[in-house]
């Protein structure tokens, strides 16, 4: 097997995960290059090659006019160091006005790794995992951001050269480090250059010049060049936009296929420079009047008050939810229990009611704490651990047993718990209350996202009063049909429909598992989703062994707490380990995934951007999901106006969609903004609609076809 193994290994250098990332636009492959093995001192190289379609072109290090260099970040084990990226001689691409500095067809960009003593892989077997995020911008008339991230393993113990041509054409790609000396001296408005020490080949031969220093020169401005003998020498006007005054400026001169890099040491002063700006004035103030609009400045009474109110109609929505369906069935029978009883039907809204506020008012002390001590949280956090989600998958289960009649939990505890329980009421009332919340948390009605976003920016007393009041929000409909003798006589007496009602009641509870069961698996994989399934089944097991008596109950009870310990044990594995925030890619070729930054750089190329922040346990998510953002003629609206379409997933914690999120004053999700570049950003209500949404796309300027991005500098350092 070991054998197998490292053949296997060495011949395609991938021992699990995903090596290739394909869009319309550009094939992205992780590839491995180690001719000597994994040893101290040896060469080892790993690159992202990038192929793109025809027309379509990637970025230098220096992307020019426009653009952005590819990102690669690397997660290596202990005792492997990434070096920098050996970038190929790029090319120029003029663009209209513009010209840009990258790749188009095929290129490699490799990256030495530097193998240490510290590295101890397995002696069996033992494979180098390398994990890669990579970004990249690829462009033709229109630009894209595209992502992906990348899984390679590489065998210990044999060599790999399967990809040695590729990496060998990428070091005779790469400019050679030039002998001669190099000087940059500042003139007025312009760069004087003198290089030494080049070929003589090349002397009254014209030469491309690339700085790799950005935002330094003004790239697509008229340059001259002439030969003084053996020196080669340019003057190159400096930008108005100049970010950077460097002591020494690495350039690259090209020729043909040859190209040599040198550094140049700068002489004399440096012209002022224009003062940075990394967002555009329109953005800022579009976030700044959405948070005033939400009530964030300085938490003043009238926020207040309509932050109060908005919770009270947000809660009392929230019962309208399908998430909370299931429990308030639930206690359409309890009503029907207490019909001839005032006093107890009473007791029990109370209580009730009670649970929800105090379970809303400790949620909410919960989140302001951990806020306060700098986590970035927001409504629905506790189900963004993957432990919580499948606990309340067995807990729902449990539950959905009990009310199908598989046990009662009488039966299942000693007498003196059950008569506590049958002897409290009250306790078990203020439970159900707390389990309604625990429900409803992955829910977000209208109205509560502007109040939870001021919430988590108020005072903690102010913080847990909106709490408190989105609960009472949920509690009034039920207490007020306790307290109210009329609405009981609506219902019909007790009787045996109430028997075929409860289990009726089980298959929501069951919905809500196979939900759940969808979400860890969104958060988590296949795996995980899988050994949950073992669990329930399990446990339904254990559960049912329970009402059984004498040895059979021992016998059956001892199987089923074997089996529930060891699916239990295999599920912990699967969920400690998280998959990154974000990284499941959009299926939707339509939709790409968020990324900070990315909305200012689609609206820099002329376009205008809907962000879709959401998550997989979010059930109001999902329905807006299904019900509009899918329909074909909300499409055929994004289409028809040009709009790029951004998804932040926040099914797993992520403190940039967090900080996003806080920018428009809310701490949850749904949030659906559309940028159109003209205005304020919009934010459309959490209960989307179809035609709400195509109103609000109708009301967008036509946007021309333009042959290039020609947004101001304003914009992620892109520059006219």
């Amino acid at each position: 097997m070991l054998l197998l193994t490292l053949w296997g290994g060495a011949a395609s250098a991938q021992l699990g995960g995903k090596s290739v990332v394909a869009t319309e636009r550009t094939r992205a492959e992780l590839l491995a290059h180690a001719p000597d093995g994994l040893e101290p001192g040896k060469p080892v190289w790993v690159g992202l090659q990038l192929a793109h379609q025809p027309e379509w072109h990637s970025y230098w290090k220096n992307p020019g006019d426009s653009g952005l260099p590819t990102k690669l970040e690397w997660k290596l084990p202990v005792g492997v160091l990434a070096g920098e990226i050996a970038w190929p001689m790029p090319r120029k691409y003029p663009i209209g006005t513009l010209i840009n500095y990258g790749y188009e067809h095929t290129v490699l960009l490799p990256v030495p790794l530097t193998i240490t003593p510290e590295f101890k892989p397995s002696l069996l077997g033992g494979a180098l995992e390398v994990k890669l995020k990579a970004q990249w911008l690829v462009c033709r008339k229109e630009c894209i951001p595209e992502e992906g991230e990348f899984l390679l393993a590489i065998p210990a113990r044999s060599a790999i050269a399967l990809h040695g041509p590729v990496f060998q054409a990428s070091f005779a790609a790469q400019p050679k480090q030039l002998a001669g000396k190099a000087t940059a001296t500042i003139d007025e408005n312009s760069l004087r250059l003198r290089v030494s020490g080049l070929p003589a080949d090349l002397r009254e031969t014209p030469l491309e010049f690339f700085p790799e220093s950005q935002e330094v020169i003004e790239t697509s401005a008229p340059w001259s060049q002439a030969w003084e003998g053996k020196i080669w020498t340019a003057r190159v006007p400096l930008s108005p936009q100049r970010s950077q005054s460097p002591d020494v400026m690495p350039i690259v001169l090209t020729q043909g296929n040859k190209g040599w890099r040198v550094d140049a040491l700068v002489q004399g002063p440096w012209p002022a420079m224009a003062a940075p700006v990394t967002m555009s004035p329109a953005l800022q103030e579009a976030l700044r009047k959405n948070v005033i609009a939400a009530g964030t400045e300085s938490g003043s009474g009238l926020s207040l008050m309509v932050a109060l109110l908005g919770a009270l109609l947000g809660g009392l929505i929230l019962n309208l939810m399908p998430c909370v369906f299931p429990v308030l069935a639930i206690k359409v029978v309890g009503f029907t229990q207490h019909a001839a009883n005032q006093r107890a039907r009473r007791l029990d809204g109370a209580a009730y009611s009670a649970g929800v506020v105090a379970s809303f008012m400790a949620l909410g002390l919960i989140l302001v704490a951990l806020r306060g001590a700098g986590q970035q949280l927001g409504w629905g956090f506790q189900l963004q651990v993957p432990g919580v989600v499948a606990a309340l998958a067995v807990l729902f289960a449990l539950i959905g047993l009990n009310l199908a009649g598989l046990f009662e939990v009488r039966q299942c505890i000693p007498a003196r718990l059950a008569s506590l329980q049958s002897n409290n009421p009250v306790a078990n009332a203020f439970l159900s209350g707390v389990l309604a919340v625990v429900v409803a948390s992955p829910c977000t009605a209208p109205f509560m996202g502007a109040a939870l976003g001021l919430a988590v920016a108020l005072p903690a007393a102010q913080a847990i009063l909106i709490f408190a009041t989105l609960g009472a929000g949920m509690a009034l409909p039920y207490l007020v049909a306790s307290w109210i003798p009329a609405f009981t006589q609506l219902l019909p007496r007790p009787g045996e429909w109430t028997v075929t009602f409860r289990k009726l009641m089980a298959y929501p509870m069951f919905a809500a598992v196979a939900w759940l069961i969808w979400v860890l698996g969104q958060q988590t994989g296949i795996d995980a989703a899988g050994a949950l399934l073992a669990v329930l089944v399990a446990t339904s097991m254990l559960a049912w062994s329970l009402s059984l008596l004498g040895r059979t109950r021992l016998i059956v009870g001892g199987i089923a707490v074997a089996w529930t310990a060891g699916c239990a044990w295999l599920l912990v594995g699967q969920i400690s380990t998280v998959r990154p925030p974000q990284a499941a890619a959009v299926s939707d070729s339509v939709w790409q995934n968020w990324a900070p930054g990315r909305a200012e750089l689609l609206l820099a190329s002329g376009r205008p951007v809907f962000v879709d922040f959401t998550a997989a346990w979010c059930v109001t998510c999902q329905y807006n999901k299904k019900t509009v953002l899918q329909d074909p003629q909300v499409l055929a609206a994004f289409a028809s106006k040009d709009v790029a379409l951004l998804r932040a997933d926040w099914t797993i914690r992520d403190p940039e969609i967090t900080a996003e999120l806080g920018k428009f004053g809310r701490s949850g999700v749904p949030l659906y903004v559309l940028y159109s570049g003209n205005g304020p950003a919009q934010v459309l209500s959490e209960m989307l609609s179809a035609s709400e949404l195509r109103a609000t796309l109708s009301a967008l300027p036509s946007i021309p076809s333009l042959p290039v991005p020609h947004a101001p500098q304003q914009f992620l350092g892109l520059r006219p």
